[in-house]
């Protein structure tokens, strides 16, 4: 029988089969794949004729279609559906992967092909995309190797190897940490919750009983709204200690060897560091620039949340408890503080928050905006919990969107934008396959699917990452969507945050799940008014990651890396009841994703949404046609055929300050009255 994974795909819009997949497949064909891809890289290094663009450069951009769509595949389902065997496979294919990219780089009949185009350059006559591809293409083998020799060549392939071992168990201790751990509750601890939360904590418990778990959407509503401290402490603990229990899942010498070899890496390559071999490429350039922006924010945001904690403090007192405000009480307390100031209530919230009713929406905002239309199709998907849409402009078929939106057991935590299949021309008109990612709480049988006002902003802005896609229009894969610089890919995630902001998409779509009344005038006013509330400890606990992220990387490792953190912690004067928002044993994003050094990328992309929305606000429409086509010819549809500041400026005309993003989180010193 031919193996689904490498067969034709003679499905709607050429999906994967995904109920044709079995689990004892993945191995054949990734071998088959992978021998067939060291093929293709042979034929063209050998290459009798002389090396030209054609032969060489597009060549690689065509070589390994079919190792990266059984990979596409297999990687996504690793993520959102893990099982034994798929984590075993992770950790055989690794190494191979690894050691297959390193014979890619240090090829050096392959290396003298590159280099011999690249001198040639002025004379071939190259437009714009095909110049930054053969660009991007060397400059990728030099930064990875290339004019590597003797030792420090094959040293350079054990890092490789060594570090693709190290993220796989990174991720996979994390996930166990967060798969294995329960507390359980009684009913009478159950009534005692929010409706929504206590419908959530009974089905995440199942068959077992009610009970709170380490998924996101579970666990912050619970240290919102539960009034029992200790329960709120063993829950903040366990989640803030994943990674960190000692025994088989700890990653905490995972992290410190993880950091060494990084370094080790950097300085075989020339550099100081691995943060400046890091940041080299983005639009930051060296780590000097992105500790400049984050200590200007730092300082407001530190003093705002310094103050928050006093008040929070006295509601701790008022309750009759001792002692300082800490980690697990700021939640609960925060959330007394905003239903007294705003006057706004979860469980009064929540119900005008529909999953489907916030899909619509962030449907009904690119529409509006690029006239983009949705319809759902009905094709067999990994899990019966996932939805599909074809996405069309003016009948023209513009991709596919999945979204995989519920917490389960085995599913990576967090929420996340990937692809199937990337949009070119290359190979003839290629639209994508995309694919959005969350980890909501899964309602009760017969209940809408309900999200916190920051749910609704996540899926936003999972969806800004699909649109980056979705609106490519490229010639090479490889610099379709979201392939930009770590420190510009943010930029349309977090920009498109702001529509579900815009008062007249709540009036639309924010519509009671019982009622299906809209959300009345004065709550709606209530909730935007509240949308900056606690941004002081957002902040902070979000700069803080940042921050380590980048001492982590910069200059010499440290030898204990929990010590450092603690250190750099202190050195900023970190609010006793603020803990980091990613600790260096299950920050994913460093160790098992694609951020190290680069975790700050966030709100480097937040001071240019902040400034890109602004240009909306001064065309005085949320949803100008004017704006809306220059925002995407210059950013959505782009992908990396130029350098990031070239293309903001194209759509700005002026590379933003911060002032924006401070005014936006409610951080902009008050001017003085006249």
């Amino acid at each position: 029988m031919t193996n689904p994974l490498l067969a034709p795909r003679n499905t709607p819009f050429t999906l994967p089969d995904f109920p044709a997949i079995a689990d004892d497949q993945f191995a054949p064909a990734f071998e088959e794949a992978l021998e067939e891809a060291r093929s293709e890289i042979e034929r063209i290094a050998t290459n009798p004729e002389a090396p030209d663009f054609a032969n060489t450069i597009e060549a690689l951009e065509r070589q390994g279609k079919s190792l990266h769509d059984v990979l596409s595949v297999f990687y996504f389902l690793a993520s959102v559906d893990s099982n034994d065997t798929r984590q075993a496979l992770q950790r055989e294919f690794g190494p191979k992967l690894a050691s297959y990219r390193t014979d890619i780089v240090q090829n050096p009949a392959l290396f003298q092909r590159i280099e011999a185009v690249w001198q040639a350059r002025s004379d071939l006559g190259l437009d714009d995309q095909e110049a930054r591809l053969l660009y991007l293409t060397r400059r990728s083998f030099v930064r990875a190797g290339a004019a590597l020799e003797g030792e420090a060549r094959e040293r350079m392939r054990a890092i490789g190897q060594r570090m693709s071992e190290l993220s796989t168990a990174f991720g996979q201790n994390l996930l166990a940490d967060e798969r294995d751990w329960r507390m359980p509750l009684s009913e009478a601890q159950v009534e005692g919750l929010p409706a929504f939360l206590a419908d959530a904590v009974r089905e995440a418990g199942g068959e077992e009983g009610p009970a709170v778990t380490l998924s996101r959407s579970v666990l912050v509503p619970f240290l919102q709204s539960c009034p029992d401290r200790a329960l709120r402490r063993r829950a903040w603990e366990a989640w803030t200690g994943r990674g960190a229990g000692g025994g088989e899942t700890d990653n905490r010498a995972i992290v410190a060897e993880t950091l060494a070899l990084r370094h080790e890496r950097a300085q075989l390559l020339g550099y100081d560091d691995y943060a400046s071999w890091q940041l080299e490429t983005e639009m930051a350039k060296t780590p000097d620039a992105v500790r400049g922006l984050l200590m200007e924010v730092w300082t407001p945001a530190r003093a705002a949340a310094d103050a928050d904690a006093e008040r929070l403090e006295k509601l701790l007192h008022a309750d009759g408890e001792t002692g300082p405000l800490e980690p697990w009480d700021w939640r609960y307390y925060s959330e007394k503080l905003r239903r007294s100031e705003h006057d706004l209530d979860e469980e009064e919230v929540k119900p005008y928050f529909q999953l489907a009713r916030m899909t619509e929406a962030a449907f009904d905002c690119a529409n509006r905006l690029f006239g983009l239309e949705f319809r759902e199709i009905d094709v067999p998907l990994h899990t019966p919990d996932a939805f599909a849409w074809e996405v069309t402009r003016d009948g023209r078929h513009m991709g596919v969107l999945i979204g995989d939106y519920f917490a389960r057991p085995g599913k990576r935590s967090g929420a996340w934008c990937t692809t199937l299949r990337d949009q070119e021309t290359l190979s003839g008109e290629i639209r994508p396959h995309v694919l959005n990612v969350c980890n909501f709480a899964k309602p009760s049988k017969g209940k809408p699917a309900l999200l916190s006002f920051d749910d609704a902003r996540t899926l936003f802005h999972e969806f800004g990452h699909a649109l980056h896609q979705l609106l490519s229009d490229v010639r090479y894969a490889s610099m379709s969507g979201t392939s930009v610089p770590r420190d510009f890919v943010e930029l349309p995630s977090q920009l498109y945050e702001h529509w579900l902001e815009v008062p007249e998409v709540l009036t639309k779509h924010a519509l009671h799940a019982e009622t299906g009344d809209a959300m009345p005038q004065a709550l709606l006013d209530r909730v935007l008014a509240a949308a900056t509330f606690d941004t002081g400890f957002q902040t902070v606990e979000y700069i803080a990651s940042a921050l380590v992220d980048l001492d982590f990387h910069q200059g010499r490792p440290p030898a204990d890396p929990m010590q450092r953190q603690a250190e750099v912690l202190e050195e900023l004067g970190m609010p006793r009841a603020i803990a980091m928002r990613h600790a260096a044993p299950h920050f994913a994003h460093v160790f098992a994703g694609g951020y190290a050094s680069s975790y700050y990328s966030y709100m480097w992309s937040e001071v240019m949404d902040a400034d890109a929305f602004a240009a909306f606000a001064e065309a005085g429409d949320p949803f100008d046609a004017g704006v809306a086509a220059r925002l995407e010819e210059m950013v959505l549809s782009a992908g990396g055929r130029q350098e990031p500041d070239e293309l903001y400026l194209a759509f700005r005309g002026r590379l933003p300050g911060p002032e924006a993003l401070l005014q936006g989180r409610g951080l902009a010193p008050t001017p003085p009255a006249a």
